[in-house]
């Protein structure tokens, strides 16, 4: 066959297939996405809806897959935690941020959990100087700041948040103090803790890679306290870090009486975790504090602080 034949020939099939291809178009129909939620005003792009910060997050602690530690980076699902000042003082100082969207606009609406629209969580990368703290939003810039107290070191700052309409996420960054530096080493895996005058117990499987529930008991002078008040919404708070890349650990109270407190929790991986646990007694809340070993692994080399009073 000659050449200009030839190419009579295939541009005859191209057309031929496009044909049958656009009636076949026509007969099936467009293939759509799945219809995104609309965005909101100060909300990141519809494409990043129901992300995957939190995918596999097993909330109650018995079923499901067992999700990673989160508050690795400062960017996820769309949204930024842009820290004011990545420097700051020593002693008593005002941290600032903005929860940026996609589109660079600050984040203004939340969904409310345990009673607070955002938690903020601030410790030394020695896993010292634990604070759990609420900023305030001003909604005229969408900055949040709170006054927190720090020491020379590196400082993690982790943002614990709902955006209104998607999943939780968490955020985090770290910001620099200046000044005489002295790391403090890890304890061996310690299940108690002593704050004052109360003596705390934590309780239950550590095995990494599973579905647990710990339960702490706290006793005062000897006697268990029967009498815990709530704290936003619960009678404790846990939050567990993991020591090297301070993965943060989603830690959920379970309800009941404020005897022996359960949380439903996991350790995704081997390692070593720093946990902090926050009660109220006596109109004052109180900071008990345990290291965990899952796994058999070895302590990190530094070593945390014990428990406070805020």
């Amino acid at each position: 066959m000659s050449t200009p034949v030839r190419v009579v020939a295939f541009v005859a099939a191209l057309a031929a297939a496009f044909a049958v291809a656009w009636g076949a178009g026509r007969v099936v129909g467009p293939v759509e996405a799945e219809p995104a939620p609309a965005a909101h005003d100060g909300m990141a792009d519809p494409a990043h809806a129901g992300g995957d910060d939190h995918a596999g997050d097993d909330h109650d602690g018995h079923d499901g897959a067992v999700a990673d530690a989160t508050g690795l980076t400062a960017q996820t699902d769309g949204f930024t935690l842009d820290l004011a000042d990545r420097e700051l003082p020593a002693g008593r100082t005002r941290l600032a941020f903005r929860v940026l969207t996609s589109s660079g606009r600050p984040l203004l609406d939340y969904t409310r959990e345990h009673e607070k629209d955002l938690h903020l969580v601030v410790v030394r990368r020695d896993l010292t100087g634990f604070q759990h703290v609420h900023p305030r939003l001003d909604r005229a810039s969408g900055t949040w700041s709170v006054d927190v107290r720090l020491t020379p070191g590196v400082w993690r700052v982790i943002a614990d948040l709902t955006p209104e309409g998607w999943d939780g996420i968490t955020l985090a960054d770290d910001v620099s103090v200046a000044g005489d530096y002295r790391p403090v080493a890890l304890p061996d895996d310690d299940r108690t803790a002593e704050v004052g005058a109360y003596d705390v117990t934590l309780a239950g499987e550590t095995a990494p890679g599973a579905s647990t529930v710990l339960a702490a008991s706290v006793e005062r002078d000897g006697t268990p306290v029967s009498d815990l008040e709530p704290y936003l919404g619960a009678y404790g708070h846990l939050v567990a870090i993991r020591a090297g890349d301070l993965g943060y650990l989603h830690v959920h109270p379970e309800e009941g009486a404020p005897g022996p407190i359960d949380f439903a929790t996991a350790f995704p991986t081997p390692g070593t975790y720093r946990l902090f646990l926050d009660f109220r007694h006596g109109g004052k809340v109180r900071t008990a504090a345990f290291t965990v070993v899952s796994g058999g692994a070895p302590s990190g080399d530094h070593d945390a602080e014990g428990g406070h009073e805020h």
